[in-house]
């Protein structure tokens, strides 16, 4: 889109917490961004859920705060339709003054592991379902949204409900139409089992893709529920005794021919599918700080309440953590159940295909598929049970040393630390304040 018809326009990469950073620029800018015009502080994209710095960070005083050079991304420039006044964002990436990509960047993160499919003649094709609940957040704790044509507050799931959807036919309207404008490829929405609950499928693009729609999407979603009178969340529990939102990934992985490595013209799928769903259970336990992020997303992670908590694989079972769907051989895939709408898209994708990546150059080997319910199989590796127990893991973990930068380790630990401790000098009936919008 052509930024000149702008009198000014946003330029932001993400930071830990996929929350965009950067600045309200003039058009002027728009001919020069390619020449590092935009400049921040590194330090910005490392900083924790409210935006302060961390303390003992190496990006900070240690290093005396110094700059990076923001470069636009092959995603090129999309509308905010969610702004009253017509605005384009352009998303960034965080590079160094010697031109190195600067590894506390959650993009370069998933770039790293992109760039080591494609070194092996390998591109992922991914696709999410995103979750999320419209809530009235107008008293001192959250409610239910108000349901635009009663005018009453919902009082009951509906899950699958096309009553449900019709109520706010005026909200998913304009989130398709601008979702069209952005190039985000919205497919499917239905009323999902939570009170105010609704899912989003996003179809399948390339990985980097995937992880900018579902950037985008989260912004748009929040942006747009404001403008309709209520908030929308992505928090992964935002009621105690309610379901809570994921986000799906689907994803295949095709050969330099274009064919699907997974699929073998039967059911069970080939020996690469079994090598990735070995990886992804593996790297499981140790990467639930990628996968359930924040304080909250523990809430979610309970046994009995449609969100896996063993590392497990299974076909056609979404009790497990990992499902193979059945259809077409040729759109053999791999479901990875486990994340909370809560991640960040760009960690949340490097670590679940870095773990997949792990899996086919190590050709691990899974246990057998289980059958039944996966939350009545004892004696199998487990998430973290705790956030403080999943920042140790994510710290100490050789594997999890082979998907991310050791920087990017040591700051995203940082930073959850910073971020356990503030949490836990807050009233836990204010928790919902800090992470209604920014997670």
């Amino acid at each position: 889109m052509d930024l000149n018809h702008f009198p000014t326009f946003r330029v932001a990469a993400s930071d830990l917490n996929g929350q965009m950073r950067g600045k309200r620029v003039p058009r002027s800018y728009a001919q020069k961004l390619d020449e590092g015009v935009v400049r921040m502080p590194l330090s910005v994209l490392n900083v924790d859920l409210w935006g302060a710095d961390i303390e003992d960070s190496p990006l900070v005083f240690e290093s005396g705060d110094a700059d990076g050079v923001l470069l636009p991304t092959d995603r090129g420039a999309v509308p905010m339709p969610w702004l009253e006044v017509p605005s384009a964002l352009v998303p960034m990436a965080m590079f160094t003054d010697k031109g190195a990509p600067f590894q506390g960047d959650p993009r370069h993160a998933l770039q790293g592991v992109v760039d080591r499919f494609d070194a092996l003649g390998l591109t992922v094709i991914a696709a999410t379902e995103m979750e999320f609940t419209l809530i009235d957040d107008s008293a001192m704790a959250p409610h239910a949204a108000t349901n635009p044509v009663t005018g009453r507050a919902i009082a009951n799931a509906a899950i699958l409900s096309v009553r449900q959807l019709d109520s706010f036919d005026a909200y998913f309207s304009e989130l398709y139409e601008a979702c069209d404008e952005m190039g985000i490829p919205a497919d499917t929405v239905i009323s999902e089992s939570g009170l105010g609950q609704f899912e989003v499928n996003l179809t399948h693009q390339t990985a980097m893709r995937a992880a900018d729609d579902a950037w985008l999407f989260k912004t748009l979603v929040r942006g747009l529920a404001r403008q309709h009178g209520f908030a929308a969340t992505f928090m992964a529990k935002p009621y105690p005794d309610d379901a809570g939102n994921g986000m799906h990934l689907h994803f295949s992985i095709v050969d330099k021919d274009g064919r699907n490595i997974f699929d073998d013209g039967g059911p069970g799928g080939t020996d690469a599918l079994r090598h990735a769903v070995a990886g992804c259970l593996a790297a499981m336990p140790d990467s639930s700080l990628i996968l359930a992020p924040h304080g909250n997303s523990y809430e979610r992670l309970v046994p009995g309440a449609h969100a896996p908590v063993s590392a497990v694989w299974a076909y056609e079972n979404r009790t497990a953590a990992i499902r193979i769907p059945g259809g077409s051989p040729a759109a053999r895939r791999v479901e990875h159940r486990v994340a909370g709408g809560d991640i960040n898209p760009y960690l949340m994708l490097a670590a679940v295909l870095g773990a997949a990546l792990v899996g086919l150059e190590d050709k691990m080997e899974p246990p057998a598929p289980i059958t039944g319910n996966a939350y009545e199989i004892t004696g199998v590796p487990r998430l973290a049970q705790s956030w403080a127990e999943a920042i140790d893991r994510f710290e100490s973990s050789p594997l999890m040393a082979r998907i991310f930068d050791p920087a990017l380790v040591a700051n995203l630990v940082m930073t959850k630390r910073q971020e356990l401790a503030r949490f836990a000098e807050t009233p836990p009936d204010r928790h919902w304040l800090s992470y209604l919008e920014a997670v």
